[in-house]
């Protein structure tokens, strides 16, 4: 089984979502009482927040790498990131780190495509910025139209 190395603390709440979801699946696909090979390394979310809402997007994604650095060090074979809105650095986090993350945008239009969906929508915080869902980072490309919505960060989608 291969060791997953978690980046959270961007909320607390995220973080401790992924584990669950991550060891129901490992129980799920392998029965009995199997859980998940995972290394966590947690943040200080205040630092993170500081950041991005100053825009130092390289400051953030400074110190994901140092947690991805760590990671590795560790021993995980792979990253995620406990957040949405941090994915916006996933590649140099992974580029910094020298391990490959897996990118929340890959992650779904995988999941798009095998539910045979040609057209999918969304909305995001103002500071996520999404890969083309069409392809993501392998190539697969199933002619997949997005219609996504940008939302200012703490306004609601809808109001009245």
């Amino acid at each position: 089984m291969k060791v997953i190395g978690l980046i959270g603390g961007m909320s607390w709440n995220s973080t401790l979502e992924y584990y669950r979801l991550i060891n129901e699946m490992v129980s799920q696909r392998l029965g009995g009482p199997h859980s998940a090979r995972i290394v966590l390394y947690s943040l200080d979310f205040e630092e993170i927040e500081r950041a991005q809402r100053e825009s130092r997007w390289d400051d953030a994604a400074s110190i994901l790498a140092k947690a991805g650095t760590a990671l590795k060090q560790a021993g995980t074979d792979f990253l995620l990131i406990c957040t949405n809105t941090m994915h916006k650095v996933a590649d140099t986090v992974g580029e910094s780190a020298g391990i490959p993350v897996l990118h929340i945008v890959d992650a779904t239009g995988n999941a798009i495509r095998e539910q045979g969906l040609a057209k999918v929508g969304g909305c995001w915080g103002q500071d996520l910025s999404w890969r083309n869902i069409s392809t993501g980072t392998d190539s697969k490309s199933t002619s997949i139209s997005t219609y996504l919505c940008q939302q200012k960060m703490n306004e609601p989608l809808f109001t009245g």
